[in-house]
């Protein structure tokens, strides 16, 4: 977490919680995740992880509930008064369909749709269905498990062919119940165009900055990541994204500093030019 100085004002915060979750979830190959929206079917009370859920309904769905504890063992953990609630297409044969226009045309989106069965089963009835983005089936068929939550996620970030983003759970041929969906979440996909500065050269400008009391406004957060808040007195090597920016010049010329060579200078591989 980094506030960077732009102007005169100073930047503040006051508090700043976090809360750990497991490596095993919202996992990217690439990039980092940015919350689009996160939904839920019903009313929810709480998020141990503090996460805000807003609540979505269509005038074609109905609802589905349960007073019975759903078990909730996954990775994702939504609220337990969220999975006690579902929404159903209202005619059984329609699919279910969440749909929304992407804010840039190549934006890429993650979702994480969660699912338990929370309506009691006849033996002559079945609940399965496909999961659809963008009419290309992502899984199925799926069978969601008796008040046990699941979550599908998709297997890479997708796009929205067509200006539109469609959302579909659609029911098998031999099903005789429609879908169900408890909550969902989507996400956007955040790119970072360059790779953070290479750690022993952070390293070395800190120990440098510390050795001389250097106290530069501009000498916060990564020092060449992004380049227009690089710090001044700093030139790196930005040419190749895939590799860490590299210091190739330091300019302390106007420190009015004396005595020693500071030794962790040494440690800047790459520096090409010291003033």
């Amino acid at each position: 977490i980094c506030l960077v100085k732009t102007g005169d004002t100073t930047p503040l915060i006051s508090a700043l919680e976090l809360r750990p979750m497991g490596n095993d979830s919202y996992i990217t190959k690439s990039g980092s995740l940015k919350l689009h929206e996160r939904y839920y079917l019903s009313k929810y009370s709480s998020d141990i992880y503090d996460r805000i859920w807003e609540s979505y309904f269509k005038t074609e769905w109905s609802q589905i509930s349960t007073d019975l504890d759903v078990v909730n063992s996954n990775k994702y953990d939504p609220p337990k008064d969220v999975l006690k609630n579902a929404a159903t297409p209202t005619n059984a044969s329609e699919p279910l369909t969440m749909e929304w226009i992407p804010i840039k045309p190549d934006d890429q989106y993650c979702y994480y749709a969660h699912f338990a069965e929370i309506q009691d089963l006849q033996a002559n009835e079945t609940r399965e269905f496909n999961v659809l983005w963008n009419g290309v089936q992502q899984f199925g068929p799926f069978i969601p498990r008796m008040r046990i939550i699941d979550t599908i996620s998709s297997m890479s970030p997708q796009i929205c062919s067509g200006g539109k983003c469609i959302f579909q759970l659609i029911r098998t041929n031999r099903s005789t119940l429609p879908p169900l969906l408890n909550a969902l979440e989507v996400y956007t996909v955040v790119q970072f165009p360059t790779s953070e500065t290479d750690e022993s050269d952070v390293g070395a400008i800190k120990n440098i900055a510390a050795t001389y009391a250097l106290n530069r406004i501009s000498w916060q957060g990564d020092p060449c990541v992004p380049q227009q808040f690089r710090w001044d007195g700093l030139n790196c090597n930005n040419t190749d994204m895939s590799m860490p920016p590299r210091i190739t010049t330091l300019n302390l010329s106007s420190s009015g500093l004396t005595g020693t060579i500071a030794a962790a200078i040494q440690n800047l591989t790459q520096l090409e030019t010291m003033q």
